[in-house]
C-alpha cells in the first residue's frame, strides 16, 4: 500500500502560481503524476515524472507548469505559473509501482479570471 497526501492547492488570480506537493509513504515508485478533474470532466493527466526523470506534459500546461520529484524525500511536485480559469479543478497525485497505481485524496486549485 501507498498512501499520498497532497497539498499547496488554493485560489489565485489568473495569471498567478501555485506550487502543488505530494508526499508518498514509501519508496520504489517508478512514476509520480498529476492528474486533474474539472466539473463535468473526465480526469486527465497533466504531468508524470519517471524516476529516473523523464517528464510528459498534457499539451494545454507545457510552457508553465513544472513537475519534480525527490526520491529520497519521496515527494513530487508541480509548480504551475501563469494560471488559467480552465486550470480550475481538483489536481490529483499518483504513484504508481510494478504492481499498483494509488491516489491522493485531491486538492482543489480555483483559478479567478
Amino acid at each position: 500500500q501507498v498512501q499520498l497526501v497532497e497539498s499547496g492547492g488554493g485560489l489565485v488570480q489568473a495569471g498567478g502560481s501555485l506550487e502543488l506537493s505530494c508526499v508518498a509513504s514509501r519508496t520504489f515508485l517508478r512514476i509520480f503524476g498529476w492528474y486533474r478533474q474539472a466539473p463535468g470532466k473526465q480526469r486527465e493527466l497533466v504531468a508524470t515524472i519517471t524516476s529516473g526523470g523523464t517528464t510528459t506534459y498534457a499539451d494545454s500546461v507545457k510552457g508553465r507548469f513544472t513537475i519534480s520529484r525527490d526520491n529520497a524525500k519521496n515527494t513530487v511536485s508541480l509548480q504551475m505559473n501563469s494560471l488559467k480559469p480552465e486550470d480550475t479543478a481538483v489536481y490529483y497525485c499518483k504513484a504508481t509501482t510494478a504492481y499498483n497505481d494509488y491516489w491522493g485524496q485531491g486538492t482543489q486549485v480555483t483559478v479567478s479570471s
